[in-house]
């Protein structure tokens, strides 16, 4: 796990499996607890976290689109699996698990 720290790609890794792990967990777990259980605090708790993780990966996309010169399709697609439940697992397998894994 610690291998995937030490280059940009493996961060975006990390970052794209928490996003798509509290996104997952807003739409499974506590959007049901606010609407059928009338328990809307951990929707606001998780909805700040996936806000800043969502925020946080379009930045790093969008930063590594700039430094390893991605095409905008692939931009784009990795920007997109991040608004789709399950979207950036398959940003993971697809777009990011065969990069360059050069130390930066």
């Amino acid at each position: 796990m610690f291998d995937l720290l030490k280059t940009q790609i493996g961060r975006l890794r990390l970052l794209a499996f928490a996003e798509g792990v509290s996104f997952l967990v807003i739409l499974f777990i506590t959007m049901p607890l606010k609407y059928y259980f009338d328990t809307p605090q951990p929707n606001k708790i998780f909805g700040l976290v996936h806000g800043l993780l969502f925020v946080l990966y379009v930045f790093w996309v969008v930063q590594i689109k700039i430094e390893q010169d991605w095409s905008f399709k692939k931009m784009g697609l990795a920007l997109l699996a991040s608004i789709v439940p399950f979207g950036t697992f398959w940003a993971d397998a697809r777009l990011f698990r065969n990069q360059n894994t050069e130390v930066r």
